[in-house]
């Protein structure tokens, strides 16, 4: 196992995790797609973490450090998309990204990590917790648009 940021030319890698997430299918390859890939692995604050078992990524999550006025100007993480790929489920990869996640954001001085989960699932509850986030400090609220 190895925990990595990934590379520029892992997307299709990464976009094929990502149907074990909720995504239907891998997104059309379009100047969208490649525009917005190019503005996330050209952003310092932009983290996609993945865990390689066997040269192939098995386990991600997005890692964001946003800059912050308050707090004394210290950032703030927000983790999104955490996922494994079914086949390698209860292995500890997903655990893995969250411990590296965690390390970016105590090296960027952040104050807190926040994640949102849409699973009501007790076993996905419970890992997160195990992983050291709550869901008692504050209440989450989400504006589709």
């Amino acid at each position: 196992m190895v925990i990595r940021e990934i590379k520029e030319n892992e997307l299709n890698a990464l976009l094929e995790l990502y149907t074990h997430l909720h995504e239907l299918g891998i997104p059309e390859n379009s100047e969208h797609l490649r525009n917005t890939w190019t503005a996330i692995c050209g952003d310092e604050n932009h983290h996609i973490i993945v865990c390689e078992v066997e040269g192939k990524p098995v386990s991600s999550c997005v890692c964001v450090i946003i800059p912050n006025l308050t707090r004394n100007i210290r950032p703030y993480t927000f983790i999104e998309n955490v996922v494994t790929h079914t086949d390698h489920r209860g292995k500890g990869y997903a655990a893995a990204c969250l411990n590296y996640a965690k390390e970016l954001a105590v090296k960027a001085d952040c104050y807190k990590m926040m994640l949102l989960t849409g699973s009501r699932s007790e076993s996905t509850l419970d890992f997160y917790k195990r992983a050291g986030y709550n869901c008692t400090d504050k209440t989450a609220f989400i504006q589709w648009l």
